[in-house]
C-alpha cells in the first residue's frame, strides 16, 4: 500500500481551489453561531485546521468525527463526505549516529463532520446564526485596530506597509466601497506589520514579485482572513487578488509545506494582533 503524503494532499487541496480563482481562505458568509470553526468541545481550530475546513461548504460552526458524533446522539447521514484535519504525532526512533532514541514528529490525519452533516445531535450544535448589527461590528474593528497600538497613517492612493519606517499608510476610509472592504486591507498590512524584527521577526523586506515577497503575501492573505472570520466580518476579494494567484502557486508546487508554514504563520500573526499570543504549539514549531 503505498503511503500517504500528507503534505502533498493537502497542498494539493489548495492548489486545485486556486487553480479555479478561488482562495480557500475567502468565504462570503460567516459560520453559523460563531465566526471560527469548533471541535465539538468547543476549542477553536486553528492554522493549517482552519484553513483546511475553509474548503468546506458547510456553515455550521461545529466539528466532530463519526464517533464523537455518535457518542453526543448524532448520526451522520449516509453519503456524507468529510473533511481532513491534521495533526503531529511524536515517534521514537533510533539516531544512527548516536544510537540512542529520540522523537519525531509525524503528521497525522483524521476526518471530521460539519454539524449540518449529522442528524440528532443536542441543539447546541446547531445555534441560529447571529444577526450582527453592521454598525457594532465596525465598531468592535475598529477598537481592534486601535489597540493593536499600530501608527496608521491616511491618504494617498495606495495601502502598504512600511517595514523601514514601521507604519502603516491606508487611503482614506471614504476611498473605500465598503467599511467592509478598509477593514479587510486594513488588517491585512496589519498582518504585515506583525513581520517587524520588534514583533514576530518574520522575512518581509522583500522585492517585489520574489518567491519571499509571495510567500509574505500569503501570510497576510491567510492572516486578514482569520481576523476577519473572529471579527464577523464578510471576506471580500481585494482587486488585487488574481495578480498574487500566480506567485502563490509557485511557492506551493515548489515546497509541499509552504502552505503549512503559511497558515501557522498567519495563526501566530492573527494571535499577537489580538493580544492573546502564546507560546509556539508544537505543529507550528514543526511546520515552520
Amino acid at each position: 500500500m503505498v503511503k500517504k503524503d500528507i503534505y502533498q494532499d493537502v497542498t494539493n487541496q489548495i492548489i486545485n481551489a486556486l487553480e479555479n480563482g478561488t482562495a480557500p481562505w475567502r468565504k462570503s458568509w460567516a459560520c453559523n453561531g460563531a465566526g471560527d470553526p469548533l471541535r465539538h468541545n468547543g476549542v477553536p481550530y486553528k492554522g493549517i485546521n482552519w484553513l483546511l475546513l475553509q474548503l468546506s461548504p458547510w456553515g455550521a460552526a461545529h466539528w466532530l468525527t463519526y464517533k464523537q458524533a455518535q457518542a453526543e446522539g448524532g448520526q451522520v447521514r449516509k453519503g456524507e463526505k468529510g473533511s481532513p484535519v491534521v495533526f503531529f504525532k511524536k515517534i521514537t526512533v533510533e539516531d544512527k549516529s548516536t544510537g540512542e532514541d529520540v522523537q519525531i514528529p509525524m503528521l497525522r490525519h483524521y476526518t471530521v463532520f460539519n454539524a449540518e452533516q449529522i442528524d440528532g445531535l443536542p441543539e447546541k450544535y446547531y445555534p441560529q446564526p447571529i444577526e450582527r448589527n453592521p454598525d457594532d461590528t465596525c465598531a468592535a474593528t475598529e477598537k481592534f485596530i486601535a489597540e493593536t497600538g499600530a501608527e496608521i497613517r491616511h491618504g494617498g492612493d495606495s495601502a502598504y506597509y512600511s517595514p523601514g519606517q514601521d507604519f502603516v499608510q491606508m487611503p482614506h476610509f471614504a476611498a473605500f466601497d465598503s467599511a467592509v472592504a478598509y477593514y479587510g486591507i486594513a488588517l491585512h498590512e496589519l498582518t504585515h506589520w506583525t513581520g517587524h524584527e520588534k514583533r514576530l521577526d518574520r522575512n518581509i523586506k522583500n522585492a517585489f514579485g520574489s518567491k519571499d515577497y509571495a510567500r509574505e503575501e500569503l501570510v497576510a492573505e491567510i492572516g486578514a482572513a482569520m481576523l476577519c472570520s473572529a471579527l464577523g466580518l464578510e471576506n471580500t476579494v481585494r482587486e488585487d487578488h488574481s495578480s498574487y494567484i500566480d506567485g502563490w502557486l509557485k511557492v506551493l508546487r515548489e515546497d509541499k509545506r509552504a502552505i503549512f508554514k503559511a497558515a501557522a504563520m498567519a495563526q501566530r500573526a492573527a494571535d499577537y494582533l489580538s493580544g492573546n499570543l502564546a507560546e509556539k504549539t508544537e505543529a507550528e514549531t514543526e511546520a515552520a
